[in-house]
């Protein structure tokens, strides 16, 4: 009996690309993460805050959590590239709590912050679909 769907199949999709895309998205994003997170530590005075912004947070906390968040981003990435199960879970968890920060950002960015939402999603979307593929490359 044949079947046409991927994940039944064991056969590779063009989506395989798009995870190790993914992979190096987040890899490429928690590097920029790290070093903005860098730079709230050493020299706070690098953000300023505007009248009529809202921070929750001082400058050195938010510092410490984008650090952190950098950190689990580059794992994460380098994890999903080489197929790990794990990688796929947390990615989806990554990637949701990003997308879920942009929604913050919507008001004073909102073509930066819609387009970076729907990326997000593709990921989700993809990692969700295809992301067992890449065990098989």
């Amino acid at each position: 009996m044949s079947t046409t769907d991927p994940l039944q199949s064991g056969r590779v999709t063009a989506w395989v690309g798009f995870i190790v895309f993914a992979g190096m998205l987040l890899v490429v994003s928690g590097v920029f993460t790290l070093a903005e997170a860098l730079y709230a530590l050493v020299d706070d005075a690098v953000f300023v805050q505007a009248d009529g912004q809202v921070l929750l947070l001082d400058i050195t906390t938010w510092g410490w959590v984008h650090l952190v968040m950098g950190a689990l981003q580059v794992l994460v990435g380098f994890a999903l590239m080489r197929g790990a199960t794990w990688a796929r879970v947390a990615t989806v968890v990554v990637v949701g709590v990003n997308a879920l920060a942009q929604m913050v950002f919507l008001p004073a960015y909102p073509l930066w912050g819609a387009s970076v939402i729907a990326l997000d999603l593709l990921v989700i979307w993809a990692v969700c679909m295809h992301g067992s593929e890449v065990r098989d490359v």
